[in-house]
């Protein structure tokens, strides 16, 4: 909502030093969003004055035409002799007047004028287009009032020679540009912003809807509603004899154009000046086009529609629209028909007679803010209108609206107002909250007294009766108040927030995050100290993600929770795995020439059992009982934590101290093993098939729990047609984990290592194994026999040869042994050494290389 300060001060004394940017604290502190403070006019200074176009001689012999002009500026000038300008413009002709700036003046962006010699001619200042002036573009319909067509602004006649037009066109203002949120459509018009501009300051205000206006009567012109729910309130007048040459002010104009509006024609100006000022939206229709009674009703599913803006739609069995006898003549609360429109004064060639629209009938309606919203969106028809009243209109400043828009008419149009006043209003009584006196005090731990807060209740509109039970009554423009809550947090804001204390809240001793949290933590910290990035995903997705994975139909993560509003029609379903957000953003980086990735994220996947019940609504006045808690938790799906990595590219980089090194499949492994590390876990990894992973080169990871081997995730180098299908480069590799299985399998929370003061004792040892024989299993074998005294273990070569025989494969492994209470001995070392070899010739028929 752009607000003209020069508008505001209508409404509300201002003091008259007051700025902008100081309208704009007062706002922001009772809590509305100004966003920007417009200055129009800035560095603007004269003579800039009412001129008449004297003579015009056209200038040839160039490459565009230029006229050569005497224009009259009476006394503006000094001399009182005609102006000689140069212009390039040509909607203008002799006798026209219009806005000339003369030498010494400075436009807005410190343009300066001067007298200079061009196109063979001396000119002497400039006629002035609405752009050069920072009115923004002038252009409009109304060419014979000033509305101009995209160039110099032509005035109306009436207006003397030399009169300053900087103050004709109010060309120094300031502008409020505000952000009105959705519980706040009151401030989407004057009259609400200068509400709570008043409020701010501590002024009175002077409501523009406080208008006498006629009771209703059996005369006024027929209305019929047939959807009291849709339509609670219409009011309806006429206005007939208007003058077809009627023109919008310059006033008007200007303050619509400020507004962010362009001017069309009186009628139609009018009904958005009101709709500005009261926050009513209106509409004018041309009597002559209206066939019997006016409705209001559901469309029929298939109706077609021609609106204001030249689209022939195809209504909806949900559309409430405003017909006549012929069938629907508007949507309603959105736009209008073509059909009804008011035509503009049109001069007929021969007679020179003005023509167009005469006779009126005033539109003033209240409709249902959900019906108007689904209308708007299912049509893509974003209106002011609409804008509105899908935010809550006052239902009782229509007939306000609807006389002001009636007085204006016949003021500015010589119409003459009808006698008949037609209302249709679908009886409601006042909307009433009780309130503790002491509730606006509890929730914001400040002391304000009842009487603060039945003066603050006042202040935005509410009667209030009461000692420490309060009743209260809410205003009808402000349907956002609906629960003690909201009243509360009007006598907060308007008291001030800067003014609530900052208190630390005080937990109770032994609180803190739980080990699940930690381990969370922990988990992101080790990928991103690894070298990982870390991605956040949106958790949406769609069946035809897993289909390019090659997911069966029947896998559990086919097991997805749709979305009944989802954001995007392609991605209708909550997650079940993290791979494919995972693998988007890498598509992404990588086509944007990040081609070395490595990159991890943490979160929930959310998987269907089948067995989530419906859930309950929850009251907000008291805490949630237990079995009302559980109840909750019965409708939610399993939500399992993971961690996932993705990587492509180099995992080493090039440089003096050798080669780059590709990722490869054993990197997505240790990922996990990283992982399973902070959970004080040890891996099992053993081969596997698992879509979406290369057959061949896909592993199992296990950990134990409870004594028996459970599965917790998969890594693993990409199936080629996976790849094909998402367009990722080649050698691909994912790892997914299960973080709430692998806390599972932990030893509880994680203690610091013993550190021993004694060496370590290495021990090497190869051994020659069947190929088909997983190196984890002579891992597992190794360690098994090592006993206690081993401390760590390392695969460091792997080698297939003659030396070693056909179908054969040699495994070295690093042993490193420690005692914490001594230093091993040489016999110590070896013996356990022997005895991890003995365990592994026993279990994996290993041969003792060398």
């Amino acid at each position: 909502m752009r607000v003209p300060l020069s508008w505001l001060r209508e409404y509300v004394d201002l003091p008259a030093t007051e700025t902008g940017r100081d309208v704009q604290a007062k706002l922001i502190a009772v809590g509305l969003e100004v966003e920007t403070v417009e200055r129009l006019g800035e560095g603007l200074k004269g003579p800039l004055v009412v001129g008449q176009v004297l003579t015009i001689e056209e200038l040839e012999g160039f490459k565009k035409p230029i006229r050569f002009c005497t224009v009259d500026v009476g006394q503006a000038n000094g001399t009182g002799e005609p102006q000689e300008i140069v212009c390039g413009a040509r909607n203008f002709a002799v006798g026209d007047k219009v806005v000339v700036v003369l030498p010494g003046a400075v436009l807005p962006g410190d343009f300066k004028i001067a007298a200079r010699k061009t196109y063979g001619k001396k000119s002497h200042g400039m006629i002035c287009s609405g752009d050069e002036l920072g009115m923004g573009d002038w252009g409009s319909p109304q060419t014979e009032s000033g509305g101009g067509t995209h160039g110099i602004i032509v005035l109306p006649p009436e207006y003397e020679v030399g009169t300053d037009a900087i103050e004709l066109l109010e060309l120094v203002d300031e502008v409020l540009d505000i952000a009105v949120t959705p519980d706040r459509g009151y401030c989407l018009s004057m009259r609400g912003v200068a509400r709570e501009t008043a409020t701010a300051y501590g002024l009175p205000l002077r409501d523009p809807a406080l208008l006498d206006v006629p009771p209703p009567n059996s005369a006024g012109y027929p209305v019929q509603v047939s959807d009291p729910l849709g339509c609670d309130r219409f009011t309806a007048r006429t206005v007939s004899g208007l003058n077809p040459g009627a023109r919008s002010p310059l006033w008007m104009q200007r303050r619509l154009q400020k507004a962010g509006m362009r001017p069309v024609s009186l009628a139609v100006d009018i009904t958005n000046y009101v709709m500005l000022e009261l926050g009513q939206p209106l509409h004018a229709y041309d009597r002559t086009g209206v066939d019997g009674p006016i409705g209001v009703r559901r469309a029929t599913a298939g109706e077609k529609l021609t609106t204001l803006d030249g689209t022939k739609r195809v209504l909806d069995a949900a559309d409430l629209v405003i017909t006549d006898n012929r069938g629907p003549i508007g949507l309603a609360g959105v736009m209008g028909g073509a059909n009804t429109e008011i035509a503009g004064g049109i001069t007929d060639p021969e007679t020179g007679e003005q023509r167009g629209t005469t006779d009126v009938v005033i539109e003033a309606a209240h409709f249902d803010a959900l019906s108007i919203a689904r209308t708007a969106r299912r049509h893509k028809l974003s209106s002011e209108a609409a804008k509105r009243f899908e935010r809550g209109v006052d239902p009782e400043a229509a007939s306000a609206a609807a006389q002001r828009t009636v007085d204006l008419l016949v003021l500015l149009a010589g119409g003459t107002a009808g006698e008949g006043v037609t209302e249709v209003v679908t009886p409601r009584g006042p909307r009433t909250i009780t309130l503790s006196a002491d509730h606006p005090d509890k929730v914001a731990g400040v002391a304000y007294g009842r009487e603060t807060v039945v003066r603050r209740l006042q202040q935005v509109g509410c009667d209030a009766y009461g000692q420490d039970e309060l009743v209260v009554t809410v205003p009808s423009w402000r349907p956002d108040l609906s629960d003690p809550n909201d009243l509360a947090e009007e006598v907060i804001r308007l008291e001030g927030y800067e003014n609530l204390p900052s208190t630390l809240p005080k937990p109770p001793a032994g609180r803190g995050l739980t080990e699940r949290q930690r381990l969370h933590r922990r988990v992101g910290r080790a990928l991103a100290g690894a070298g990982y990035v870390e991605a956040l995903n949106y958790p949406f997705t769609g069946s035809h993600v897993l289909d390019q994975l090659g997911i069966e139909p029947d896998d559990p993560r086919r097991a997805a929770v749709t979305l009944v509003n989802p954001l995007s029609d392609e991605e209708p379903d909550l997650r079940t795995t993290l791979i494919p957000g995972l693998l988007n953003a890498l598509r992404r980086n990588y086509g944007r020439g990040t081609h070395d990735l490595a990159l991890f994220e943490t979160g929930p996947v959310f998987r269907a059992t089948g067995d989530e019940q419906p859930a309950s609504r929850l009251v907000v006045d008291r805490r949630p009982t237990d079995d009302e808690i559980a109840s909750l938790d019965a409708s939610l799906p399993q939500q399992p934590r993971r961690a996932a990595v993705v990587l492509a590219g180099g995992r080493e980089q090039a440089g003096w101290w050798g080669g780059a090194r590709p990722a490869i499949w054993a990197d997505a492994i240790e990922a996990g093993r990283t992982v399973a590390r902070e959970a004080g876990v040890e891996l099992i990894v053993r081969q596997d098939q698992y879509a979406p992973f290369h057959p061949g080169r896909c592993a199992a990871l296990l950990a134990v729990a409870d004594g028996e081997e459970i599965l917790v995730g998969n890594a693993g180098e990409l199936h080629p047609r996976v790849i094909k299908a998402l367009s990722l480069p080649e050698r691909t590799c994912a790892m997914e984990i299960d973080l709430d299985r692998l806390e599972r399998a932990g030893a509880g929370p994680l203690r610091a290592p013993k550190i021993s003061a004694f060496p370590v004792a290495t021990q090497d040892v190869a051994l020659v194994v069947d190929e088909a024989v997983p190196a984890a299993e002579v891992e597992g074998a190794l360690r098994g026999g090592a006993g206690e005294l081993l401390e760590s273990l390392r695969l460091f070569d792997v080698f297939t040869g003659e030396q070693v025989g056909a179908g054969k494969k040699s495994l070295a492994y690093a042993l490193r042994f420690r005692a914490a209470d001594r230093t091993l001995t040489a016999e110590e070392a070896s013996a356990a050494r022997d005895a991890a070899v003995a365990a592994a010739v026993e279990r994996t028929g290993a041969v003792l290389r060398g």
